[in-house]
């Protein structure tokens, strides 16, 4: 588990992610889907957002999300996006 946190730290992927103009064309890219109705690209969009939003909130990018609080923070945040995932994908009929 650590060496996955220590890849995500090592990478840089969320400085890369909360990038103004990364995110300004993931958010074009989101409204469009909505409006064409690509619903696995908007759950996709949505799921790497909240999974970043997640990540920022635990501190995972400053490595103090070892053990403890953080941690917890980042497993149950995960947890929900899957579970919002699976709802939109699998339970809700259109």
């Amino acid at each position: 588990m650590r060496e996955i946190f220590d890849f995500l730290v090592d990478t840089r992927i969320l400085e890369y992610a909360t990038d103004p103009r990364f995110v300004f064309a993931a958010a074009a890219l989101f409204l469009v889907s909505l409006f064409m109705k690509w619903r696995v690209v908007a759950l996709s969009l949505f799921a790497a957002g909240a999974l970043v939003a997640v990540a920022r909130y635990s501190q995972l990018i400053e490595g103090k999300a070892a053990l403890g609080q953080n941690m917890l923070v980042f497993v149950i945040g995960t947890l929900l996006v899957a579970v919002v995932l699976i709802y939109f994908l699998f339970i809700r009929g259109d």
